[in-house]
């Protein structure tokens, strides 16, 4: 029995023993005590490397150290073995890493930029380009095409001795191939093959080629060359320029085909702050959490923390409500709007109405004869919205369909409808979109519809026994209205991480936008789509992004003075809250006013902002200061924060006193909030301002001084809002809104402000 006993026992241990050997190794963020390493290391990725050896035998678990953007570095280990590590009084926390999802020629027209006259006080367009060549902006997205015109150097001077960046060879990337336009390209993908296995390598190599077309578009968004003749198959035909054409382009690859992995993230944003980046761009992003647990909200602060402007997209989860990504105050969290320029397409059914639509189809077309249109003939449930092997051949084969919007890609539902058998497709909106149209570039005659025509064709097909439809393609147009108007897809408030911070903080060009593609995959991105085209549409925050990147750029060749946080007040201070009817934004997911949650502070006017008057300034201590406020841990804390001394006995007593260039006042159980705020005169000598107050009839503003007398250029003044609630037990609504500008001849400064009396 004992001999028994004994050999069972053996075999538990055995067992045990081989599960170790097979535990899987995961990707592994350690946050350690900077200043604890031993004086026998002489680096810190030696100290690092020491700490892994005394956990495994492999042979070298470490893949990477981070010196800038964060204290410790990224490993492959067993959970185990992090947990080991985590017992360490040299290690302060230990996160397994998350992954982030990409958000995915008339833009400069419409922001202004094309003109000539009064771009910048004292200056001309010619002076603005001439500063931007020794700025700098990085991109961390899926890569570049190198060959894009969008990067030509033609007439570009030499790059900024201060450089400290690389063009890194990869399999299908020679560093020959960037410029004086294109100046660095690196590529951080440990994170990725750690996670997706050893097959991850062949099938994507380590390389700054960008294969998926996202990062192209960014990076020639923000900063692309002047590119004539410019199309997407005939579409939006014209000149394609970034928002900074004569700035320089940084390009990091941390997105690869099953996402964005946080050590690859944090990777690039360490090289970039190492590199000498002036802004960096990141179209990408994930939910929200608390910024000690945001691998994006670390990295950008210390980028901050050195000068560098950060611009994130806010995500592509609207119109629901606290939907954003990105929320930290330190960065400047960007959603979408549409263009004055449409791609109008047309359906005509068999009961003689015609009703319109949008298409960036470029065909034959199906030619003018109707053929018959059918609605959610599937072999299951998901035959409505077109899901892969969801049509029944034998019922649309020849025909329109009719596809609902949502859960799969709009693209891909044309293909499945293709796939079937169809000659066409009507991709109808549901609820969730609303009367947002948003054009793609589809293999078959396809026309979006919004929902309120979408349901007018979804009965008609239902409902008549021999329906019909063709389909007609229009080109494109000009001069649309109304616009902008806030997309449906554009993620919104309140947001959740800290409710006193307003966000997003603005709205920039993310519908239909014309950009630079990589020529490795064809315009709709699917696998089958053969066309080859050196320019795409594409839509999302991810394009509003770098649209406000590149008038980041423009601000700091105007302005090499000015702080992340004083170029980010003047982009939101003098945004307009109207479109070109004149009328409040109005929101494309219901056809109603926009507010603040949807639009931030409004729609970016880089003509105003390059002379705002007045700024919202913040330092690093201030950022220390509104942390405090949180509660967090003071290891979490110094997480974000770094090597910076923290103190929290000088906390602000509520996070909304943050000097943040808009208000978000949250209630709740009390009546009375107070604030106070910091204006910096970087207009002209002896101004003064006056303020206006905006308010719901449910809530008192009272502002002290009613009056700011600025003597001085770079002179501070203060002023305190006091707000007041009036509402009683049984009044409904949870949201109002209102402003409070301050404003002379010359400048207008507006804030936006929220009032919430609810937690949602």
């Amino acid at each position: 029995m004992g001999a028994l006993f004994t050999f069972v026992f053996s075999l538990l241990l055995l067992a045990q023993c081989c599960w170790c050997l097979t535990s899987p190794k995961k990707t592994y963020i350690v946050h350690m005590k900077h200043n604890n390493k031993p004086s026998i290391y002489p680096t810190h990725t030696d100290w690092y490397t020491a700490n892994l050896q005394s956990l495994t035998t492999d042979s070298d678990p470490l893949l990477y150290s981070y010196t800038h953007a964060y204290n410790g570095f990224a490993a492959s280990l067993a959970e185990d073995q992090a947990q080991d590590l985590l017992r360490s009084e040299d290690v302060l926390g230990v996160y397994e890493e998350t992954v982030y999802q990409l958000h995915t020629t008339r833009t400069p027209q419409f922001l202004g930029l094309e003109r000539e006259t009064g771009l910048w006080e004292g200056h001309t367009a010619q002076d603005l380009n001439q500063a931007s060549h020794d700025v700098i902006v990085g991109v961390l997205d899926t890569g570049v095409w190198p060959e894009s015109p969008s990067f030509t150097d033609v007439g570009m001077p030499e790059i900024p001795a201060r450089w400290r960046g690389e063009c890194e060879t990869g399999a299908d990337f020679s560093p020959s191939l960037c410029n004086k336009k294109l100046i660095g390209a690196r590529s951080f993908s440990r994170g990725f093959h750690m996670a997706s296995g050893v097959g991850s390598r062949e099938k994507e190599p380590a390389s700054a080629r960008d294969r998926d077309g996202h990062g192209t578009h960014t990076a020639s968004t923000a900063a692309g060359s002047h590119v004539g003749n410019a199309s997407l198959l005939g579409y939006a035909s014209g000149t394609a320029r970034g928002m900074a054409p004569t700035a320089r382009v940084a390009v990091y690859k941390v997105c690869w085909t099953d996402g964005c992995f946080a050590s690859d993230i944090l990777a690039g944003m360490d090289h970039a702050i190492q590199d000498g980046v002036d802004v960096l761009s990141l179209s990408l992003g994930g939910g929200s959490a608390p910024y000690f647990r945001d691998t994006i909200a670390v990295g950008a602060f210390a980028a901050v923390a050195r000068g560098i402007f950060v611009s994130c997209s806010a995500g592509n989860s609207g119109p629901e409500k606290a939907s954003l990504a990105n929320v930290a105050p330190w960065i400047m969290t960007v959603g979408a709007g549409t263009l004055d320029r449409d791609f109008p397409a047309f359906a005509v059914l068999g009961n003689k109405k015609r009703y319109s639509g949008v298409s960036l189809y470029s065909g034959t077309g199906m030619g003018t004869k109707p053929v018959g249109l059918v609605y959610n003939k599937g072999l299951n449930q998901s035959g409505s919205v077109c899901m892969p092997g969801s049509l029944d051949p034998s019922l649309v084969r020849g025909k329109v369909v009719v596809c609902d919007r949502g859960i799969n890609a709009r693209v891909e539902k044309g293909k499945v409808v293709r796939d079937a058998g169809g000659v066409g497709m009507i991709l109808a909106n549901t609820e969730a979109s609303g009367e947002e149209l948003v054009a793609d570039s589809h293999l078959l005659p396809a026309v979006a519809v919004g929902r309120i025509v979408g349901d007018q064709i979804r009965k008609y097909a239902s409902s008549d026994p021999n329906p019909t439809a063709v389909l007609g393609f229009r080109g494109t147009v000009l001069n649309v209205r109304p616009s902008p108007v806030v997309a449906a897809f554009s993620s919104r408030g309140p947001n959740m991480v800290t409710r006193q911070i307003l966000k997003p903080d603005v709205i920039g060009p993310g519908v239909n936008i014309l950009a630079g593609w990589s020529e490795a995959i064809g315009p709709s991105g699917l696998k089958d789509d053969t066309r080859k085209t050196q320019f795409n549409i594409m839509s999302g925050t991810s394009m509003s992004c770098p649209h406000i990147s590149g008038l980041a750029a423009l601000l700091k060749a105007a302005h090499p003075e000015w702080s992340p946080s004083a170029i980010k007040s003047a982009l939101m201070t003098t945004a307009y809250v109207h479109d070109n009817t004149k009328s409040p934004l109005r929101d494309a997911a219901g056809g109603a006013f926009s507010t603040p949650l949807a639009h931030g502070a409004g729609h970016v006017n880089p003509h105003r902002a390059l002379s705002p008057g007045l700024v919202y300034d913040a330092s690093t201590s201030d950022y220390i200061k509104f942390l405090c406020s949180l509660d967090y841990t003071p290891d979490h804390i110094q997480l974000i924060v770094k090597r910076h001394a923290v103190n929290c006995t000088r906390k602000f007593s509520d996070p909304g006193q943050l000097n943040y260039p808009s208000f978000s006042i949250l209630f709740g159980a009390k009546r009375v909030v107070r604030y106070t705020r910091t204006l910096t005169n970087v207009g002209e000598a002896d101004s003064i301002y006056d303020v206006t107050v905006d308010a719901p009839s449910t809530v008192e503003v009272r502002v002290k001084p009613a009056r700011l007398v600025f003597g001085k250029v770079g002179e501070r003044r203060r002023y305190t809002v006091t707000f007041v609630s009036k509402k009683s037990g049984g009044d409904s609504g949870k949201y109002g809104f209102g402003s409070i500008m301050w404003s002379n001849a010359q400048h207008q400064v507006r804030s936006p402000v929220a009032f919430s009396w609810t937690l949602l």
